[in-house]
């Protein structure tokens, strides 16, 4: 029952409109307070346990990276790069969208982040073109979940702090579901072309000559070189997946700065508060959401749920799947990081229970939380998609549902064919 009143009180107080991180931080020293057997000092002392992880000291350096390359302008030089490769193609602007979010997902690692940066550019574009706006804020919302998955992730690096999972092997294992769903989203704005409630997505531009192409890509190439010096120096040895967070901010003001021209010394003070802010606003969060986890291990939530599953199935796929439903139903409702550091404890615990390979598990519990946070009713980059595009957030969602669908059907592919995941980790020598 005590179970029970913590989730219920967590929830009212979300919907009441609390902040997430005060919402979680009531409810578990509320929660601590009520149980005779712990002490309120227990609440502090769980906040700075959770923060005590080597792991996330790359948190603050791939942030302030990730706001570096954005302040310098990359969004408008990627999205020109990506327009080159597919604006000829049926649904010219959706596949630019969807090819420029797989690129700024190199430096950003946040969906959030990627919704605004590429929005931003695109969505007056799209706008032009005379794109349905509830039409661009979806294609914007569900392309900027590819942000968190290829590498550098932000909640790849949360989750691996959190259960001791390779966070170098979590960014190897997000580059092929990453592609994947780029994939299946092109494949859909596509297919859409050719219904006659889609005029917009028959416009194409003109063929990019080659030489516009190379011309794209001299501009796009420092940028688009950043992951592959993060993963190489992690499949190396040269450096850490902790390490490459420094590594990233170097790269990234010697290409805003140099290379780009983009970025000035009176731009850094801004630069440094943002991603102060943004990380301050993270790790509070991770902070809260480790004294609830510590109380609800207390309670023998992690048995209770492991019960529960086992009167379900015990045939991992189905546990797998199992897991997959409760994490992508409570993402609907409350913020997905939130939810994910909370969970993280449970589902990792069923997970070796089950002997579900961790790096599969982490890939698809990340990719949940960001198909999520796209699925109504709180659908956080949804709200930025409309924000952009300056449209209601009903006329988003009616236009939304064909993306989501499809990212469950690449999030089941992965479940059902785990090499998808594992495979690249595995000839890394980072597989667990």
């Amino acid at each position: 029952m005590m179970i029970i009143a913590l989730f219920a009180g967590l929830l009212v107080l979300v919907l009441v409109g609390f902040p997430i991180i005060l919402a979680i931080g009531t409810t578990g020293l509320v929660g601590i307070i009520l149980v005779p057997t712990l002490a309120p000092a227990l609440f502090p002392q769980k906040m700075f346990a959770m923060l005590d992880s080597f792991s996330l000291l790359a948190l603050p350096y791939f942030i302030l990276a990730g706001a570096m390359m954005s302040e310098g302008g990359l969004s408008k030089i990627l999205v020109n790069f990506a327009q080159t490769l597919v604006g000829h193609i049926r649904g010219s602007l959706g596949h630019t969208v969807v090819v420029s979010c797989t690129a700024m997902a190199n430096v950003s690692g946040s969906s959030a982040a990627e919704a605004a940066a590429i929005g931003q550019v695109m969505a007056p574009a799209m706008a032009r073109a005379g794109y349905k706006p509830g039409l661009s804020a979806a294609i914007i919302a569900t392309s900027a979940t590819i942000g968190p998955i290829i590498p550098p992730s932000m909640t790849m690096i949360v989750y691996g702090a959190m259960t001791g999972v390779s966070v170098g092997g979590l960014f190897i294992a997000g580059l092929l579901p990453g592609l994947a769903m780029a994939a299946a989203l092109m494949t859909v704005i596509f297919a859409m072309s050719y219904l006659p409630a889609f005029p917009e997505l028959r416009v194409t531009l003109p063929r990019a000559s080659v030489r516009d192409i190379l011309r794209a890509t001299g501009r796009a190439w420092a940028a688009l070189l950043a992951p592959g010096i993060i993963l190489g120096g992690i499949f190396s040895g040269i450096f850490t997946a902790t390490e490459a967070g420094i590594v990233a901010v170097v790269y990234s003001f010697l290409a805003s700065y140099f290379f780009y021209r983009t970025l000035k010394l009176a731009d850094l003070p801004a630069i440094f508060l943002d991603a102060a802010i943004t990380t301050t606003l993270v790790v509070g969060i991770i902070a809260v959401a480790g004294s609830m986890s510590y109380l609800l291990a207390y309670l023998d939530f992690n048995q209770a749920m492991l019960g529960f599953i086992r009167r379900i199935s015990d045939n991992g796929t189905v546990v797998l799947l199992t897991l997959l439903a409760i994490m992508f139903t409570l993402c609907m409702f409350l913020e997905s990081l939130a939810v994910l550091i909370i969970l993280v404890p449970v589902i990792s615990y069923v997970g070796n229970a089950f002997a579900i390979d961790p790096l599969q598990l982490g890939i698809v519990m990340v990719m949940s939380t960001q198909i999520g946070a796209t699925t109504p009713p709180v659908a956080v980059l949804l709200f930025i998609g409309t924000s952009v595009c300056k449209t209601s957030y009903s006329e988003a969602v009616k236009y939304c549902w064909p993306f989501v669908f499809t990212l469950v059907a690449v999030m089941l592919l992965l479940v059902f064919v785990p090499p998808l995941t594992t495979l690249l980790p595995r000839m890394a020598g980072l597989g667990q």
